[in-house]
């Protein structure tokens, strides 16, 4: 059956409706690439705290490579396995490093997944978030280097993939935690997160992800749905290695003798939230002449279309919507075909 190549973004930390939760974007991700039949999206649409799902038609990258993919620096080689190592920041409390090695335990043993060795920071990430419940979630690590060397490290062990645990400080009180969880505001700590996997992906080179250390939380009754996949475990890092686990191989372009599952060529659409049409992947994508399907997803960036004449951007109310344009394209079905009225043709003059 034939493909029709498609990147899926929800971008991190603007307080999607959908998609701005505890991988509540994961059932849409499912959807798109049932219709597309060849997926690529990020660990922010897939991670779900304790819950996640492999799918052969998805291939999880991170953000930053995506972005280097959609403007074709990179290709992607499937793998059967990925032999994985995670660093831990040092600023981790015993216990809560003893429930996360507890957590690689169980996924080998359970879901079989290689999680081959860990390595601890030599020095805390320190990691300061930079949070407004109605702006964007951002934030800094003050030691960068340490974490690129503990990866080195893993790397030189053999590692293939590196998923992230770093300590974030606990403010379970705080005014953006609580808007979080009751589903009006944004993941406060999911743009530094994105910090933190983007620096292992530019320099490392490797398949990644993370996963925040917190403290247990008091219970929330007025909990919202979508957030609380990350309420029902002690860590967030069982979807992190379930993701990473056959996540494809970054393969760097030129590439010479060296085998390629997915060439950026390959790519006919992006899925993306209205309002959030700046990203590099979507004007690399529009540079391209790629399909841009735009979706109403409300979120605290307003950057809409400005490609007004740009033919190949589809701008739709729902990600339902978005599917039927995909098996349209794939199909090769005319759009226009299945609207109506229905336009005659015209004669050219």
């Amino acid at each position: 059956m034939e493909n029709s190549p498609t990147i899926f973004i929800v971008p991190t930390g603007i307080g999607c409706e959908l998609g701005g939760f505890a991988g509540d974007a994961l059932p849409t991700a499912k959807l798109l690439a049932s219709a597309s039949g060849c997926l690529i999206t990020h660990p922010n649409v897939m991670n779900g705290g304790t819950l996640s799902e492999k799918n052969k038609n998805i291939f999880y990258v991170e953000g930053y490579s995506l972005d280097r993919l959609a403007k074709g620096e990179i290709a992607l080689q499937r793998v059967k396995q990925q032999k994985i190592g995670i660093i831990f920041d040092s600023a981790i409390e015993k216990e809560i490093l003893v429930r996360h090695l507890q957590v690689a335990d169980a996924c080998v043993s359970t879901l079989g997944i290689n999680v081959h060795s860990y390595a601890i920071t030599k020095k805390p990430l320190n990691i300061v978030i930079d949070s407004d419940s109605s702006k964007i979630s951002g934030g800094i690590i003050e030691n960068p280097d340490t974490l690129i060397d503990a990866g080195k490290c893993l790397i030189e062990k053999g590692v293939t993939a590196i998923a992230i645990v770093a300590k974030f400080p606990d403010d379970p009180d705080s005014l953006e935690t609580n808007i979080y969880r009751e589903g009006k505001g944004i993941d406060p700590i999911a743009g530094v997160e994105a910090v933190i996997s983007h620096l292992i992906s530019k320099f490392l080179k490797v398949p990644c992800a993370h996963a925040p250390a917190l403290n247990p939380i008091e219970l929330n009754e007025k909990l919202d749905p979508r957030a609380a996949a990350e309420e029902i475990g002690y860590t967030f890092l069982p979807s992190v290695l379930i993701g990473l686990s056959n996540a494809p191989d970054i393969v760097e372009l030129p590439a010479k003798n060296k085998l390629i599952s997915l060439h950026p060529d390959h790519i006919e659409s992006i899925v993306v939230p209205n309002g959030a049409l700046g990203g590099e992947a979507v004007l690399a994508g529009i540079e391209k002449g790629l399909n841009i399907i735009s979706v109403k997803n409300p979120n605290t960036l307003k950057v809409t279309n400005e490609f007004y004449s740009y033919p190949n951007l589809f701008e739709v109310d729902n990600y339902l919507e978005a599917a039927g344009i995909i098996i349209a394209i794939k199909k090769g079905i005319n759009l226009d075909s299945v609207k109506r009225p229905l336009k005659k043709i015209q004669r050219c003059s």
